[in-house]
């Protein structure tokens, strides 16, 4: 059953007075999503604050929805099954495309081990926004970090369903962006990703013309 089947006749879209062109022009940016994804401790969430520092630094507005932070608040009554993980990716997808719609750059650092559940993600925030960033360090480099003890715990039998233990990460088959933090700095990597967000959220010659003035 999809939402559409069960959201109320009543419930409509209503459309404001200034549209995703406007902020993005107010800006200076055009809004992506960009989505990291790889094992617990290959470095995503280091990568995406890293962005965040940068872009920033450069006068762009972006903000970073990270896998822990959002289980905190909006996604604290998720667990860790598979039905949750599901539910927890369709919530910060549908949260990264309102934040898109405002014309913001989102990073997003979220395991997200199934395939399915990242085109779905893609298909929610958009395929034109969507920037699938796979940060693929080997799992073995990732247990050595371990900077939880999850690994430890999972290999121990007090964690189940932890990813790339016992349960699955399915790699992504081609995307945007290939990024392993164990053959390259921090810095390299960030510097690798900055380059990368920059080429697609630079506004054209006639994105940029077309001011408020213009379009009325």
């Amino acid at each position: 059953m999809s939402s559409d089947d069960i959201k109320p006749a009543h419930v409509v879209w209503h459309d404001g007075h200034v549209q995703t062109e406007d902020r993005s022009y107010l800006l200076g940016q055009r809004p992506i999503t960009v989505w990291l994804t790889g094992l617990s401790a290959s470095g995503k969430s280091t990568l995406a604050f890293a962005l965040e520092r940068r872009l920033v630094d450069i006068g762009h507005a972006c903000y970073v929805l990270d896998g822990d932070n959002v289980r905190h608040g909006l996604n604290k009554d998720l667990g860790f099954s598979c039905q949750d993980r599901n539910e927890n990716i369709r919530r910060i997808a549908e949260v990264a495309r309102l934040m898109n719609n405002a014309g913001l750059i989102v990073i997003t650092a979220f395991i997200s081990p199934y395939g399915d559940d990242r085109q779905l993600a893609r298909e929610i925030v958009g395929v034109e926004n969507f920037v699938e960033v796979y940060v693929n360090t080997p799992i073995e480099i990732c247990e050595a970090r371990d900077p939880k003890g999850m690994y430890r715990r999972a290999r121990a039998g007090q964690i189940s369903g932890f990813t790339g233990v016992n349960d699955p990460y399915e790699s992504p088959g081609r995307p945007d962006l290939t990024i392993n933090t164990s053959i390259a700095s921090p810095s390299e990597c960030a510097g690798k990703l900055l380059a990368a967000v920059i080429a697609r959220i630079a506004l054209s010659e006639g994105e940029k013309r077309q001011t408020f003035g213009d379009s009325q």
